[in-house]
C-alpha cells in the first residue's frame, strides 16, 4: 500500500475516518508484511427446504430460494448472495480509493445483475457452466472532480476490489467431506 504524501485532506468526516484507517493500516504492516494477511469464516447449517442459517462474526444471515426452486423466498438466494457482495464491495473499494487518490467522491450507486442459466445447476447440460455465465456493473458517481478523474477512480477499485477478484479469477478452493 503505497501512500501519496501529495494527496490533498480528506474533505468529509467520513474521508477523515477512512484516510485514518488506511494510514493506521500502512504503518501497522510496514514492518511486517504478515500482518496483512486476514481470516474470513463463516459456518452454516441447512435449515427447512433449502434455506440455509449462515453466521457471519456475530451476524447472522438466513439464505433461501425462490418458488421455483424449492424455497420460501423468505431471504436472498446464494447467486443473489453473490452479487451483493459484489455491489458492496464495490462501494467500499470506491470510498476507499477516492480517499486514497485524493478524488472527491459525493455519491455513488450501483446495479449489478448476471445471467445464470439454470441448466447447469440442475446438470441438464454439463456444457452448461453452473454459475454466472456474465455479470454486468453499472456505476454512477456523483462529485465535483473531473470525469477523467473517475475514470482514474474506476481503474483502481478495478484492479482492488476483493470481491471483483473472486469474480474474474480462479481461486483455489479445497473441500473436505466429514460423514458421520
Amino acid at each position: 500500500m503505497s501512500i501519496d504524501a501529495n494527496t490533498p485532506a480528506p474533505a468529509t468526516a467520513r474521508d477523515q475516518h477512512l484516510r485514518g484507517i488506511i494510514d493506521a493500516t500502512g504503518s501497522a504492516i510496514a514492518d511486517d508484511p504478515g500482518k496483512a494477511l486476514a481470516l474470513f469464516r463463516t459456518e452454516g447449517a441447512g435449515g427447512d427446504g433449502v434455506r440455509s442459517h449462515i453466521r457471519v462474526g456475530r451476524h447472522t444471515v438466513l439464505v433461501d430460494e425462490p418458488p421455483a426452486l424449492g424455497g420460501e423466498d423468505d431471504a436472498p438466494n446464494p447467486v443473489e448472495n453473490a452479487l451483493v457482495a459484489l455491489l458492496s464491495c464495490q462501494v467500499v473499494t470506491y470510498r476507499f480509493w477516492a480517499v486514497q487518490l485524493g478524488i472527491p467522491l459525493d455519491d455513488i450507486e450501483l446495479e449489478v445483475e448476471g445471467d445464470l442459466d439454470v441448466r447447469g445447476f440442475f446438470g441438464l447440460d454439463d456444457g452448461v457452466r453452473p454459475g454466472f455465465g456474465e455479470v454486468r456493473v453499472a456505476v454512477r458517481l456523483s462529485g465535483p472532480a473531473e470525469p477523467q478523474r473517475y475514470r482514474e477512480l474506476k481503474e483502481a477499485v478495478d484492479a482492488h476490489c476483493p470481491v471483483l477478484d473472486l469474480f474474474r479469477n480462479t481461486t483455489p478452493v479445497t473441500t473436505e467431506l466429514v460423514t458421520s
